[in-house]
């Protein structure tokens, strides 16, 4: 790699708009040299504002301005600052804060490296509110004057509040506290810095299993009742788990394995069929480091590999998950068939599609042993606290009672894609059609049978496609897609950042000091470390409807048929129903016209599965959820880029909304809808979409209960009809 500094023949650049140039000019020089973009790092120079000196004023507000000029014009280049040339000539202390509020702010801007000690960095959440103010004054030299007089000079104000004090007053100190309460403030802080020399000193008064199961695990309690009052977000509940973690191995060597430490065993695996693992695995990281042992069996598990893997551990209970719809169905098949054997087993549900009426209603009726519903991890650690009779830490809500977030679920249909109330909890396909997916487990595939026509639009103007038949496409600019990622279904819904009993105020607070700064570092990596590959097939095809049946053709001349998909049509009883069916916004087959219809299936790669699972075994586990969320939303946010991308062939675009979030509420002409879900249940038409795209050539795969691999992926069939939105069939 090589490193340019913002340095010309002039000397140092001050200004951003210099900066820039000079990067220009490097970056023209480097790449032409052969050098890859991704090889390069530009170092505008962070110079100190703490001279007094008018010409020093901007530096710091020039740099962060430069930052965010560089990544917008070279997105795949690598910015690095030496930070505390900022601070230079400051009291210790003041240079602790104002170093730290600094690199959070070129953090935020697009810087993704810096020369720091690492040491003298604090999060902004160990100051207060007026240090982080102050700082941001003299950063962006907000001085105030009357005519020529300066009557607020932040440099002053910044320098008399760290007047006496030094860099460790500002970080609390636990060093004076009881080993015990120390040891408590590692995990619930997540901080790993000294949690060694505190075990030591803990072993000196204590077994280590004792260490274990008093005081860590009593520190990892308090971690619970944090996220269950809406205190703490799941990111910092797995850091809390990764210093749980690094605890439990460094204690292992000193205690005798006959020992044992766990409280009990729970045989953990995402159903056959399907691929996603990110809420299975969350819940082995929270039971594992709440004191019990789990087996992680993986994704795509029969129930035969399930069982046989239970009656080997002799567990106490056998935890099944899913991410979407058809999985609910094979976990009711899983239940059945352990009737049928005996095995009363305790089990625990989980998974987006789940809600607590399906499994009481449902599944606990039907299944001979103890069933229960797990919304989170937390639950399902409650869960296995009353199996075992282990006591139960205050988590968020409590089995067996539902929660009424939970209970009202599925209570009534609601738009797609909705950013306030249950619909934050669901993520990938789920979080796009929003809690109407939710019921689709609870009914057949609908009814095919019943015919009757609604009043939709027969007279609309069909589009002229580009081609006919399928192409594939990579995206090569991330960023094109990161533009269109749903902040609120990322934030919210995978990396589980919500606003709970936070204020507006105190919520924007942690959107701006935590979650787009940890937002552009991963974005920032997954570019860098070339993470997710964007990739499409798409194309455009014949068809006519008839009936309930949507008639491919061979060609545009309808010489003969291809293939057809039947869809199910609203019962002429149901509540605000329609008479509804996919298949009436397609002209029909006397009507003397051909009509087009498009599919696509995006995927954001291989890579992306595969880096997720390094992060989870190397017990990086907050940077695994960050990962993951993003990896999965980003390929929603491809989805809806190429669905745009589609109405814009289709010369439909026009009545696109100008805002992302209005398009996220289909603010625009036609809709998708993806196989499994309400209008299109059948889930087995996957594989007549793959016969017609051949999605094999981006690397995707179908599995045995037709979903897609690898899980970054998603689908749809893609309708121009103005007419055209979401709709539920009961």
């Amino acid at each position: 790699c090589v490193i340019a500094l913002t340095i010309d023949e002039e000397g140092m650049a001050r200004t951003a708009e210099n900066k820039l140039k000079i990067a220009r000019r490097a970056y023209k020089q480097a790449t032409a040299f052969g050098i890859p973009a991704h090889d390069i790092f530009f170092d505008p120079l962070a110079l100190p504002i703490s001279t007094g000196i008018e010409e020093d004023r901007a530096n710091a507000d020039e740099t962060i301005k430069a930052i965010r000029e560089i990544r917008a014009e070279m997105a795949d280049t690598n910015i690095i600052l030496g930070v505390s040339n900022i601070s230079f000539g400051l009291n210790p202390a003041a240079r602790v804060v104002l170093n730290s509020v600094f690199l959070h702010d070129c953090v935020e801007a697009g810087m993704n490296s810096a020369i720091v000690n690492a040491s003298k960095i604090l999060p902004l959440i160990r100051f207060n509110e007026l240090e982080i103010d102050t700082a941001r004054d003299l950063i962006y030299d907000r001085r105030k004057f009357e005519g020529d007089v300066c009557t607020y000079d932040p440099l002053v104000e910044f320098t008399k509040l760290f007047e006496g004090k030094t860099a460790q007053s500002i970080k609390p100190d636990i060093t004076s506290l009881p080993v015990e309460e120390r040891l408590k403030h590692h995990i619930i802080d997540g901080e790993k810095i000294g949690l060694d020399d505190s075990l030591n000193e803990a072993m000196e008064k204590y077994p280590p299993l004792d260490i274990i199961n008093n005081i860590l695990l009593d520190g990892m309690k308090t971690v619970g009742d944090l996220f269950g009052s809406g205190q703490m977000q799941l990111p910092f509940v797995l850091q809390s788990a990764e210093a749980m973690k690094s605890a439990v191995k460094f204690l292992e060597p000193f205690m005798d394995k006959v020992e044992g430490v766990e409280k009990g065993t729970l045989v953990l695996a995402t159903v056959k069929g399907d691929v996603h693992d990110i809420g299975k695995n969350l819940v082995d990281i929270i039971l594992t480091n709440n004191g019990y042992k789990v087996v992680n069996l993986g994704i795509k598990q029969p129930i035969d590999d399930i069982l046989r893997a239970a009656e080997d551990t002799k567990c106490d209970a056998i935890g099944m998950s899913g991410l979407l719809v058809k999985s609910t169905l094979i976990m009711r098949d899983n239940l059945e068939l352990m009737n049928e054997r005996g095995i009363t087993t305790p089990v625990i549900l989980g998974g987006a599609a789940l809600n607590r009426r399906y499994v009481d209603q449902d599944l606990v009726p039907m299944f001979n042993g103890d069933l229960f519903y797990a919304r989170d991890a937390f639950d399902g650690l409650h869960a296995m606290d009353r199996l075992t009779q282990s006591e139960p830490p205050a988590v968020a809500g409590g089995l067996p009672l539902a929660r009424s977030a939970a209970a009202s679920a599925d209570d009534g249909v609601q738009p797609p894609a909705t950013a306030g109330g249950s619909d934050e909890d669901l993520v990938g396909e789920d979080a796009k059609l929003g809690t109407v997916a939710t019921r689709v487990s609870q009914r057949s595939g609908g009814d095919t049978t019943h015919t009757m026509r609604s009043d939709v639009a027969t007279d609309v103007a069909i589009p002229t496609p580009p081609f006919w038949g399928s192409k594939v496409v990579e995206i090569k600019d991330l960023t094109k897609v990161f533009e269109f990622i749903n902040e609120t279904a990322l934030f919210k819904g995978q990396w589980q950042y919500k606003q709970g009993r936070k204020s507006a105020e105190e919520y924007h607070k942690l959107l701006d000091e935590t979650i787009y700064p940890k937002f552009a570092e991963i974005k920032a990596k997954a570019i860098r470390d070339k993470l997710l590959e964007a990739k499409v097939v798409y194309g455009y095809f014949p068809c006519n409807s008839d009936g309930n049946d949507l008639v491919l053709w061979e060609d545009e001349k309808a010489t003969a048929e291809r293939m057809r998909f039947t869809f199910p049509r609203q019962p002429v009883d149901q509540r605000g129903g329609k008479n509804l069916c996919l298949a009436d916004y397609f002209a029909s087959v006397g009507s003397g016209v051909t009509d087009v219809v498009a599919f696509d299936l995006v995927t954001m790669g291989r890579r992306a599965s595969e880096h997720s699972a390094e992060l989870f075994k190397s017990d990086n586990y907050q940077d695994y959820l960050l990962f993951h969320g993003l990896s999965v939303e980003s390929a929603e946010a491809l989805a809806e880029l190429w669905h745009k991308r589609i109405r814009a062939e289709l010369s439909i675009a026009g009545a696109d909304a100008p805002e992302l979030t209005k398009l996220f509420h289909q603010g625009y002409q036609g809709s998708r809808y993806g196989f499994g879900y309400p209008a299109c249940p059948n889930l087995e038409d996957q594989a007549k979409l793959f016969e017609l795209l051949q999605p094999e050539r981006i690397g995707v795969e179908l599995t045995e209960e037709f979903q897609l691999d690898p899980e970054q992926s998603t689908s749809a069939i893609i309708l121009h009809h103005p007419q055209a939105k979401y709709f539920n069939v009961e």
